[in-house]
């Protein structure tokens, strides 16, 4: 179901699209391919809002975190928005202090998607395309981006990304979720479970800029090969926390590059008993505690967003990589395209 959402100043028309299938109900803005909200059913069969947003267009538009947002040109940061590529410099647009973040002022979490809804089998879902042209936020090449959310008859919320380019660039796509699966608003996430399969991380400088030696998880607090409450140890006088003022950093999937997703994190709430697991194809995943959240923001239920309301588990490529050859390659070619999957599987 299409619905209008709000207007930009502009004019433009911003809608809304409705999907449920196999329990899941998903709403999506043709803005930035927000997820205003995903819900699903507690052990009582009792459905919450498990992603943090906004009510309003405006929001959105003047204040939003990347709530919900699809993540582009590139995920993450890069260091002093520089990279060289062919022997050729390049610029991007700063807009974290020194680095590029999420692809500059103006990333894809800004941009007007078009929206297309389909019906596959017992699968229903939206594709989302966009064209980012040469030049645009500092990237070389224009840039033709399609993203396809699918609700299977699982239930399951399923990504695949797709894009292909005219130059030689550099691409990392992501979804920006913050979840609590206590439910929208409902308070902290330091007592979700949480595991990740991975033996080691990428520790990064003062400005959450890898420092490209990815290090061991074992004997820190960043390691959840085993679940555990993400409050046990969010608070420990390690120097990444501290720096981070919190979790803010990329795990090195034990996997690696695989050809279709594989199972790499599990993140489950003890009080409602929702369980979120996730599949991906990439090699990393951007764990992030809400830790910049800092009260002044009105969520969907009208209650505020505190630090550690909420968190994002981003699947991803490494943060700075066009600047650390040692890291999985994030280089597009003209005639190459670029394909990612993740899946979301909720239950309880």
């Amino acid at each position: 179901m299409k619905t209008l959402f709000g207007k930009l100043a502009d004019g433009t028309e911003i809608h809304s699209w409705s999907l449920e299938n196999g329990g899941t109900r998903l709403k999506v803005l043709s803005y930035g391919g927000i997820v205003q909200s995903l819900e699903i059913p507690d052990r009582e069969g009792r459905y919450a809002n498990v992603s943090a947003g906004f009510g309003t267009i405006e929001d959105y538009v003047a204040r939003s975190p990347y709530f919900g947002a699809l993540i582009g040109r590139y995920g993450n940061r890069i260091a002093k928005g520089r990279f060289t590529l062919d022997g050729e410099s390049h610029q991007l647009s700063v807009n974290d202090d020194a680095n590029s973040l999420h692809g500059g002022a103006t990333g894809f979490d800004r941009r007007v998607w078009d929206v297309e809804p389909f019906t596959e089998g017992s699968n229903v879902g939206l594709h989302l395309s966009c064209t980012s042209v040469d030049g645009e936020m500092g990237y070389p090449g224009t840039l033709r981006t399609k993203v396809t959310y699918t609700l299977t008859r699982q239930g399951d919320w399923r990504i695949d990304y797709e894009a292909t380019t005219d130059k030689a660039t550099v691409v990392n796509l992501t979804s920006h979720v913050y979840w609590n699966l206590a439910g929208e608003g409902s308070g902290t996430i330091e007592d979700h479970e949480l595991t990740i399969r991975a033996s080691r991380y990428t520790p990064t400088d003062s400005g959450l800029i890898p420092t490209g030696e990815p290090a061991e998880v074992a004997g820190t607090p960043f390691d959840f090969r085993r679940a555990k409450p993400i409050g046990r140890d969010l608070r420990d006088a390690h120097p990444q926390q501290i720096n981070a003022k919190g979790y803010d950093h990329n795990w090195v999937l034990d996997k690696g590059v695989t050809a279709k997703p594989e199972h790499v994190a599990t993140l489950r709430d003890p009080r409602s008993g929702r369980t979120l697991k996730i599949a991906t194809t990439e090699p990393g995943l951007q764990f992030y505690s809400g830790n910049f959240l800092d009260g002044t923001l009105v969520g969907t239920s009208g209650r505020t967003y505190r630090q550690g309301d909420a968190l994002c588990l981003e699947t991803q490529h490494f943060p700075d990589s066009p600047n650390h050859p040692s890291f999985p390659s994030t280089v597009l070619r003209p005639g190459q395209t670029y394909r990612t999957t993740t899946i979301h599987s909720f239950g309880c």
